[in-house]
């Protein structure tokens, strides 16, 4: 019973696979022209077709100076213009609070300034000496509160990287 019930899988998994290789070899997809007629839409899909006597391949027209293209007709955004210091709000971790302050000029961060860091012991001091420094770095580097938390001082990174975006949205960036 359970071979028969493998075959049974292994047989119609291939026919699944041949019937689609079979619609896909045809070049075309078939597209309702109107959403109102679901039934003769699934008809016309669902079925296998006969290839045309003359096969062709389908070309498709590459644009030209009268066809907008999709850079000629995007909005172009601003770019952002916040300028000054915006503090981060107090991120509250296991081990203290955290908050920094950032600099931005035309709106680019220029620099970032730990206010607080994780306090709670000698070696959660320690941790967030050696972490703060290299959360600046990469910050200043992507220019976004989107980096990666530094090994062994996830709370202080987490914390550090929740007050910045905080700054982050007070600047509008």
């Amino acid at each position: 019973m359970r071979a028969r019930a493998l075959a049974a899988s292994i047989l119609s998994s291939a026919a699944v696979l041949a019937v689609g290789w079979q619609l896909g070899g045809q070049g075309q997809v078939q597209v309702a022209p109107d959403a109102a007629a679901p039934a003769a839409s699934a008809a016309t899909t669902a079925a296998p077709q006969a290839p045309p006597a003359a096969a062709s391949t389908p070309t498709v027209a590459a644009p030209t100076a009268a066809t907008p293209t999709a850079a000629a007709t995007a909005p172009v955004a601003a770019a952002p213009t916040a300028s000054g210091t915006f503090t981060g709000s107090v991120s509250r971790t296991r081990y203290g609070n955290v908050q920094v302050q950032i600099t931005v000029a035309n709106g680019s961060i220029t620099d970032v300034t730990a206010l607080q860091l994780t306090n709670d012991g000698g070696k959660s001091v320690s941790i967030s000496n050696r972490a703060a420094p290299v959360l600046r770095t990469e910050v200043l580097k992507a220019q976004s509160a989107k980096v990666q938390s530094v090994s062994g001082a996830t709370y202080t990174s987490e914390g550090y990287l929740s007050s910045l975006q905080s700054a982050l949205d007070q600047a509008g960036l």
